[in-house]
């Protein structure tokens, strides 16, 4: 016949057994995942080839940039650029709020064939109004056709958004996709996804205000703040196992002094 002991279990002979030996096994394998996939984000925070200061000054061709349909690397956003096509006939539109230099007003865009089956929207100036705006519409489209040679800035594309109920035309976001839903002859059209924000203006516009862009850190702190966020988990892991091992021991603290109160 088995005596009750004595005296309750300790911390340390509790966290021993083996059903919390294996949670700390188990703990461990989790912690060490929760390590990997803080030292594979930490690996990215760090840029190991950033670009060179000025190299966005430095004109390239397009096509040395960014390819049809590909989405502009973020150290090329403002990269300047130069290409060379011809004006796709009633393709000019207007895209509203639009700053130059703090001032509100209007974009032309354009849709230049840079290749046989290859476009990109260019921002070819700025207006002050409206109908200013609609003027210089009228001069481009008296283009005789000729090749021209555009330069500027190749800026990420802003997305799609709703236009106002009363002017289902109205754009006031660069955005190539809303732009393509105007265009003629894009069937089986290859579309760049930035848009070229021209240096010079062309038939009458203002010079679009395109400064360079601030020299980006060669430390992405999101992704330090997301490796920190997955150091933080592994050291949560073994806490949790030791919150509830003395969890347990508590229990069985309490269990044993009840049995010798009773």
């Amino acid at each position: 016949m088995s005596s009750a002991p004595l005296f309750p279990p300790t911390l340390r002979e509790v966290m021993l057994r083996g059903r919390w030996i294996g949670m700390l096994l188990f703990c461990l394998l989790v912690a060490g995942v929760f390590a990997w996939l803080g030292q594979w984000q930490l690996e990215r925070a760090i840029e190991t080839d950033p670009p060179a200061p000025g190299a966005t000054e430095q004109v390239q061709p397009l096509t040395d940039v960014v390819e049809p349909g590909e989405y502009l690397p973020e150290p090329l956003v403002g990269q300047r650029v130069e290409a060379s096509g011809t004006w796709v006939p009633g393709d000019f539109l207007v895209v509203a709020k639009r700053f130059n230099d703090g001032a509100e007003g209007y974009w032309v865009t354009g849709q230049l064939r840079v290749a046989e089956r290859a476009s990109i929207a260019v921002a070819i100036g700025w207006a002050p109004d409206r109908e200013s705006a609609d003027a210089a519409v009228d001069r481009l489209n008296d283009d005789d056709g000729s090749v021209v040679e555009m330069s500027g800035r190749i800026i990420s594309d802003e997305g799609p958004a709703v236009p106002p109920r009363d002017d289902p035309t109205r754009m006031e976001r660069m955005s190539t996709a809303a732009l393509l839903g105007f265009w003629h002859d894009t069937e089986q059209l290859d579309v760049y996804r930035p848009y070229l924000a021209a240096t010079t203006a062309l038939g009458g516009l203002d010079d679009i205000a395109s400064p360079a862009p601030a020299e980006q850190s060669p430390v992405n702190w999101l992704n330090v703040f997301y490796a920190a966020e997955w150091v933080i988990f592994a050291g949560f892991a073994f806490y949790l196992w030791y919150r509830l091992a003395k969890d347990a021991w508590e229990r069985e603290v309490e269990e044993f002094e009840d049995a010798e109160a009773a």
